[in-house]
């Protein structure tokens, strides 16, 4: 059973990680998927594998944090697949630090990609969710169910030493979460957010030698000290992190029609913690 047969999902950040992997798994239900990055060659080789595999799938190299990178990507969807059932907005990184050693590009950074590029993709699709709704309406039928999925953390919900810039973030998501599903709600759209704890991506890996992304010319190292991952899966229940495949899955729930009376809702994966 193909959960996400014909619908159109566009999921930002999808070149790597939770987001690749949400991809992979939206295609594998029948969803026509839009694969968004900043860096071009992980969108394209995503959307490759995908294809390979038999799935419907258009790589898009956009900044989400740029209008004009939000309108490239939503026009390029459009033009393609005419238009949006599902969006994901995924795309994301940290730039950690203490809050007494914090300063203005460090914590706008964090808010620009974590909670206004979502709003700003949420107001581009306004012609092609709101709008393509309430025609539906207005022409004597019901509006089909469409889907927002806002990623949020569990910085964001419980709060994290050294991420005051990420949690603000990531906890203000879940706040415009909540307001679009009341506003929105009756035009059968439901929004959630899903607030993941622990999952094996570039952002938590071993700092030690480890990946950087690089913004407007700055490097900004990712993942994490390995003694507070150690600590970290001492903490969880499971024992161990989640991989992106199991991050996905939630994803799939939110994004098919299982989900039809189920807004503003926030989920947390956390291995039980």
């Amino acid at each position: 059973m193909k959960l996400l047969e014909g619908k159109v999902a566009v999921i930002t950040g999808s070149g790597r990680g939770i987001g690749a992997a949400t991809a992979a798994l939206f295609a594998e239900h029948g969803a026509k998927v839009v694969v968004t990055d900043i860096d071009p060659a992980p969108a394209k080789d995503t959307a490759m594998r995908i294809m390979a595999s038999g799935g419907t799938a258009l790589a898009v190299s956009a900044d989400v944090t740029d209008s004009g990178g939000i309108e490239e990507l939503i026009g390029q969807t459009i033009h393609t697949y005419g238009g949006i059932d599902i969006l994901v907005n995924n795309a994301g990184y940290t730039w950690d630090g203490m809050a007494h050693k914090m300063g203005d590009e460090q914590w706008e950074a964090m808010l620009n990609i974590h909670l206004t590029a979502p709003f700003k993709m949420i107001r581009a699709c306004v012609p092609y969710m709101r709008e393509a709704a309430k025609a539906e309406m207005t022409n004597g039928g019901k509006a089909k169910a469409r889907k927002i999925i806002n990623i949020s953390s569990t910085s964001g919900t419980r709060g994290n030493i050294g991420q005051l810039n990420y949690a603000a973030g990531k906890a203000g998501v879940i706040g415009m979460t909540k307001t679009l599903a009341k506003e929105w709600g009756g035009f059968n759209i439901q929004v959630n957010a899903i607030a993941y704890g622990f999952i094996e991506t570039r952002l938590t890996q071993a700092d030690e030698g480890g990946d950087f992304t690089e913004r407007e010319g700055k490097k900004i190292k990712l993942g994490i000290p390995d003694q507070m991952r150690q600590m970290a899966f001492m903490m969880i229940p499971a024992g161990r992190a989640g991989t992106p495949d199991e991050a996905a899955g939630p994803m799939l729930f939110f994004a098919s029609e299982l989900s039809n009376y189920v807004s503003g809702q926030v989920l947390e994966i956390t291995g039980g913690l």
